[in-house]
């Protein structure tokens, strides 16, 4: 019994017979760093390139008001419910002749198409300034939504405006859009 115990050990252990040995995989991690630099860097660069910009708003100072030619005017009443309406020059002349007319921010059709006739007008007929004399005057009811402000501010950025203002609506006007609305 002996024997048969020792041959079985030395069948186990046969000269010239080897096991292959089990290893552990290795995995390169190099490439994954470099990826994640690269998307670090990617992403530290465009964020930096992409800062976002500000608007300049002028608010006029508290005072005695500035004159205004009537003509190089235009007025942009903001009411609620995204209501906009719009007059050239005094508003006394534009109630008399009933020319305070509503528009939108439709870009085609809205308030871009009116900015855009003012300024035309104006290269034609104000010789001395042309269209950078255009005041875009901004009056808000207190129903008015902020985006709508926004918004028109967004127009006169897109369409040039040199000179426009944020001032506070005349009881008149206020009364004229509450009979409206």
């Amino acid at each position: 019994m002996m024997e048969a115990i020792n041959i079985a050990i030395m069948d186990r252990r046969r000269v010239g017979v080897s096991h292959p040995r089990k290893h552990t995989p290795k995995i390169d991690m190099t490439p994954m760093v470099d990826l994640g630099f690269l998307l670090i860097s990617f992403f530290v660069i465009t964020t930096e390139l992409s800062k976002p910009r500000v608007a300049k708003l002028n608010m006029p100072k508290e005072g005695p008001p500035i004159p205004l030619g009537n003509s190089n005017a235009l007025t942009v009443l903001l009411a609620g419910d995204n209501n906009i309406y719009y007059y050239q020059g005094n508003w006394q002349e534009a109630v008399a002749d009933n020319k305070i007319v509503k528009t939108s921010l439709a870009s085609s059709q809205g308030l871009r198409k009116v900015i855009i006739e003012k300024k035309q007008w104006l290269d034609a007929n104000d010789k001395k300034e042309g269209r950078n004399g255009l005041m875009l005057l901004i009056k808000s009811t207190e129903k008015a939504e902020y985006k709508t402000v926004i918004d028109v501010l967004d127009e006169i950025l897109i369409n040039d405006v040199r000179k426009y203002a944020i001032i506070k609506m005349e009881p008149e006007e206020a009364a004229w859009i509450k009979k409206k609305q």
